[in-house]
């Protein structure tokens, strides 16, 4: 804890002497005196009914003033930021009327840790949620500029990869929007995980420098930074009473800064914030060292502690790359322990309100070392009973499970948890020692396998702390994030615990923030729906269900459809532009914009593609629905199977792109560096959305939500919230396909012979030959071996070719629909009207209803 900034000469109240073991019932706290500033209300330009002349008036003080130039020879990012710069002004007094609410109430808080946050642009987003959307679009006509020019001059924020970054920042959107106090925590990183492009239709990755010309919405908060301890070592000294404690000492220190990044609920007051840790050395340089020449020895501390924050997701196939990520991890995880703890001693005089002030979500386990550290922080540093502190840490925690893959779950080798953090690796064996005795005991007497199979350390070579399962026995909530995904949880990679907890676990299907997802990026359907609906639904989704009433209505469908083909040649138009490549509008724009990994089955869309070619060049006549393939997807740097489906899609494309004798009846795009900004050009116009993860493999997806709120059938497997939404939308308006979860299960357990399928189907044996021969790599005729090898030779785990010929015949089914305009604008709608069950806002009001135990704060 840093020092109180309490006025000098006040005392302080007397606090008893703490044995370092005791349990009694009342833990006293000194109180944090920091002196809280209350600034007057200033007047801003956003309040109800604001001008576009006083708007337009900010935008061009902003400009002069923040940006330094001058209307007649600005850029458009100069423009960019004065127009961020004004929208951050009206922010502002919301965020510290807030805080001031908050503060006053001395409320309960939620405090959502995660290790990404995919916040993609936030002025479009920021103005639609404050109201001024239409206003700043008329003040820059006004200044001769056009808006979505000046949005484009936005970086992408660089703080996450997939759909757990992205659930995170819809989530912060619907908290705030929902008026609930919370705070969301992770790292500031200089560098997003990568900048994508194609170089011989190969992934290459370059540095994704996202802050390279500064970033409007953060604010520097240096004056709560923290200092953070690393490696050194543990040894055993007495206290005043004569009794043994361990004492972590030698260590290591980097400081934690903290910068804020505000975040606007929709059309209301309450503007919570995003706290991010940049970390920084403890000193800037050695100055005696400096002074000595040794210039480089002097700032090397620097150097290495401002890498910790530096890069999201090193490569950790190495040593070195393994031990930043878990020093990343427990770095975000002590900075922000740390900000809750002085929040919380303002207020508060006593540990018994710790857990009715704190509550803490981990995102998926990357957090999950937060339990160990408020253990090591009230055990050692507060003096507390071990009871005692493992009572408040239940009581403060939950943790939301997002993977069905036991490959997937984070575990840390031993000697490198000795090695970072020497005296953590001996609370979490303490922990488990209490746990497999007093729980796992106690329910299964003398089942030593139990023990060994419910145990965090996993005896392997070397051993492994196993942080799924630490983070379900220091919490008292565990939630999946689709309701099948819950119950596979409960019946296979959980189920030790779930038989010994089952109170614990509960449901939490995921949502999207209907603002950013159909509000802010699909501007013409958003205003179709409020002009037959009313504008309600964008905070109450299930609204949407008073669409269905015009699904048999000829004009409003033609519209729907209308709008629609529009989206769609907006983004042709940037396909032209970024890939130099002309596809047809009228073509059913076929979808998968997700990360590129096996379960996720890229591959399967690809072989499907390969045969639809090859059909149309043995039968140039045949009738072929027009179709543009349209793939968004990153693979990890060191994930080499991703990387060569990657380089088929592209491969296959070249060909096919350029192919006179399919006369554009087929085309393949991928655009390069997927991200936010990119998927809300591509989500808004896409025709099927490609939802084809093997089932049992995809916790939920939220993609599937996104792209089935704009109006796109889905085309999936009983998998994640794939099934929800089947349910929600009916049978009709959905394409189902492929082997059940327990016929997945059933397939792998007899015996699973990939060879007799590829022996016996003769059309996907010669697609799969074709596709690796070379023919599609002429420079390279094997590079393309080894996704045959893992569909042949090394089992096809994601049944791949189990699936192939359901997939093909879905499609088929999907190609009939489309033929008719009409009724798939028909089936289009109605998914529009049938998902307002996908909203954010209904689960975090689960969330905060059946886990945080939280109460929404209305700010004036």
């Amino acid at each position: 804890m840093p020092k109180s900034n309490k006025p000098a000469g006040k005392p302080e109240t007397p606090v008893p002497a703490q044995h370092p073991h005791n349990d009694g019932v009342t833990r006293w706290i000194k109180p944090h005196t920091e002196h809280v500033v209350h600034p007057d209300p200033v007047h801003t330009i956003c309040e109800p009914g604001v001008s576009v002349a006083e708007f337009k008036e900010t935008i061009l003080r902003r400009l002069k003033y923040s940006v330094a130039q001058d209307p007649s020879t600005a850029t458009d990012r100069g423009w960019h930021f004065a127009l961020s710069y004004a929208v951050r002004d009206a922010i502002m007094e919301r965020f510290i009327a807030t805080m001031q609410k908050h503060h006053a109430a001395n409320t309960r808080r939620i405090y959502y840790m995660s290790l990404e946050y995919l916040m993609g642009r936030l002025l479009s987003n920021n103005l639609v949620n404050i109201g001024l959307f239409d206003t700043a679009k008329q003040a820059l006509k006004e200044l001769g500029y056009d808006l979505s020019d000046i949005l484009e001059e936005e970086n992408d924020m660089g703080l996450g990869n997939g759909g757990l970054g992205r659930l995170a920042a819809c989530f912060l959107d619907s908290l705030a929007t929902l008026d609930l106090p919370a705070v969301g925590y992770g790292l500031y990183y200089h560098f997003g995980l990568f900048r994508q492009e194609f170089a011989n239709n190969r992934q290459v990755e370059h540095p994704d420098n996202w802050l390279q010309y500064g970033n409007a919405w953060q604010i520097s908060r240096a004056e709560f930074s923290y200092t953070v301890r690393l490696y050194g070592r543990v040894e055993t000294k007495f206290n005043d009473f004569g009794e043994s404690y361990p004492a972590w000492v030698d260590t290591t220190s980097v400081r934690g800064q903290p910068w804020d990044i505000p975040i606007c609920g929709y059309n209301g007051c309450t503007v919570n914030f995003l706290r991010l840790w940049e970390s920084k050395a403890s000193e800037e340089f050695d100055f005696a060292v400096f002074n000595r020449g040794g210039y480089v020895d002097a700032v090397r501390q620097k150097v290495d502690s401002e890498t910790i924050s530096k890069v999201l997701y090193p490569n950790d196939s190495t040593e070195n790359g393994k031990e930043l990520r878990l020093v990343q991890q427990y770095f975000f995880v002590s900075c922000s322990l740390q900000d809750i703890i002085r929040r919380f001693k303002k207020q508060n005089r006593s540990w018994d309100d710790f857990s009715s002030k704190v509550a803490v979500q981990l995102n998926d386990t990357h957090p999950a070392i937060a339990i160990v550290e408020l253990m090591r922080h009230l055990v050692d540093e507060e003096s507390l009973g071990w009871d005692y502190s493992w009572n408040v840490c239940r009581r403060v925690f939950s943790y939301t499970n997002h993977t069905l893959l036991p490959e997937a779950l984070e575990a840390w080798s031993v000697p490198l948890m000795e090695k970072v953090l020497p005296r953590h690796m001996q609370i979490i064996y303490e922990i488990n020692r209490r746990f497999l005795t007093e729980e796992v005991e106690a329910r299964w007497p003398g089942d030593n396998d139990r023990k060994s199979a419910m145990s965090i350390i996993e005896e392997s070579s070397p051993k492994r702390v196993r942080m799924a399962y630490l983070s379900v026995i220091g919490s008292h909530a565990v939630n999946g994030v689709a309701a099948l995904h819950t119950e596979l949880l409960k019946a296979n990679l959980l189920n030790n615990f779930y038989e010994l907890s089952p109170g614990k676990f509960q449901n939490k299907t995921n949502g999207i923030t209907p603002r950013r997802w159909l509000k802010a990026c699909n501007h013409a359907l958003s205003s179709l729906i409020d002009e037959k609906i009313g504008a309600g639904w964008v905070t109450d989704l299930d609204r949407l269900r008073e669409l269905e009433k015009f699904a048999d209505d000829q004009a409003t469908l033609t519209r729907f459809a209308d709008i629609k083909r529009a989206n769609k040649v907006a983004l042709a138009e940037y396909v032209a532009d970024i890939l130099r490549l002309d596809i047809n509008p009228d073509a059913l724009f076929d979808v998968q914009i997700k990360r590129l990994h096996e379960y996720k089955r890229q591959h399967l869309n690809l072989l499907h593609i390969v045969g639809l070619y090859r059909k149309l060049l043995k039968n140039p006549e045949a009738d072929v629905v027009p179709r543009v393939f349209i793939f968004g997807a990153k693979a990890a740097p060191g994930y080499e199977i991703a990387k060569v489906i990657i380089h088929a899609i592209n491969a296959v494309g070249h060909r096919i792109n350029t192919d006179g004798r399919v006369r554009d009846r087929l085309k393949i795009v991928f655009l390069p560096n997927y991200s936010v900004s990119v998927a809300e050009r591509i989500i808004p116009a896409a025709d099927l959305s490609e939802q084809i993860s093997t089932a049992g493999k995809e916790a939920s997806g939220t993609g599937n939500m996104k792209l089935a709120l704009n109006g796109a059938l889905t085309i999936g497997t009983l998998d994640g919230a794939n099934v929800e939404i089947g349910e929600e939308v009916g049978p009709d308006n959905i394409f189902i396909f492929g082997l059940t979860v327990d016929e997945v299960h059933a397939l792998q357990s007899t015996g699973y012979h990939p060879r007799d399928i590829y022996n016996s189907n003769e059309d996907l044996r010669e697609i799969i030959d074709w596709l690796c021969s070379g023919y599609f790599t002429p420079d390279d005729p094997h590079a393309l071996d080894p996704l045959k090898k893992s569909l042949l030779d090394h089992g096809d785990p994601f049944l791949v070719l189990a699936d192939f010929q359901a997939y093909c015949q879905a499609q088929e089914k999907v190609s009939n629909a489309y033929r008719d305009r009409l009724g798939w604008a028909k089936k289009a709608l109605l998914n529009t009207a049938r998902v307002g069950k996908f909203s954010s806002d209904r689960t975090i009001r689960e969330y905060a209803r059946d886990i945080w135990k939280l109460d929404s704060l209305k700010v004036d």
